[in-house]
This record gives structure tokens, C-alpha cells and sequence, in this order.
């Protein structure tokens, strides 16, 4: 059997603000609040919870898209007036990357992680 990721726990600002923003943003289906976790639905195999914390770290999650999907999201993100950059310490400069002979874009969610949207994987020598 394939070993797959199930689910990761994502702290939060506030947890179902945060679920709510990723199925606005990403598509995702927004399942339940479940004790302290608000979770959504990714794919068939994984979940993200969402766990209200007063105080974390800030962490980076990438998401690789179909180059349809990373036209929709990225539609949203300018409908909701979300800054975004082509890099991870340019996240405001109104630009998406081509890196890869892809596209690559990154901005942030309510709680302040960086989110990443690739069309393309990164090459890796």
C-alpha cells in the first residue's frame, strides 16, 4: 500500500475562519467542526484541521494545481483582494512566477502562513 498523508493539524487565528477561507480560496469542501477543529476536505485521502491557538509558528504550505485550477484560485485571491507575489519573500509584488515553465503564486491566509499554488513540480538535481 501507498503511504499517503491523512490529515495535518493547521493552527489557527481561528479555526473556522480559516477552514472557511480555504474552501472559498482553494475549492475545498468544508466538512464540520469537529471538538477543536474545523476541517476541510483536500482530496480523497487528505483533510486539513484547522485548531484555534493563541500563540504558533508560522509555517509554509505548497499546493500543486492543474494550470485551470491555478487560473480559478487565482481569480479569488484577486476578487478578495488577497496580496500576492511570485516568491516566498515577495508576496506583495502583484506578480506570479514562471518558474519551471510553470506558474507559481504565493500569499498568505488568515492566520499568516504562506501559501503557495504551483502548476509545475519543482526540479530537483
Amino acid at each position: 500500500m501507498e503511504i499517503t498523508l491523512n490529515h495535518t493539524i493547521i493552527p489557527s487565528k481561528n479555526n473556522v475562519e480559516s477552514a472557511r477561507f480555504y474552501e472559498r480560496i482553494f475549492g475545498f469542501h468544508f466538512v464540520k467542526e469537529w471538538s477543536h477543529f474545523a476541517v476541510v476536505q483536500v482530496n480523497s485521502t487528505l483533510t486539513l484541521d484547522f485548531d484555534t491557538q493563541k500563540s504558533f509558528s508560522l509555517l509554509h504550505y505548497a499546493f500543486k494545481v492543474s494550470d485551470e485550477q491555478f487560473d480559478e484560485i487565482f481569480e479569488r485571491i484577486k476578487n478578495e483582494g488577497i496580496s500576492f507575489g511570485s516568491g516566498p519573500r515577495s508576496r506583495d509584488n502583484g506578480q506570479f512566477n514562471t518558474d519551471y515553465d510553470g506558474r507559481g503564486a504565493y500569499f498568505e491566509d488568515p492566520s499568516g502562513h504562506v501559501l503557495e499554488i504551483i502548476t509545475k513540480d519543482y526540479v530537483i538535481d
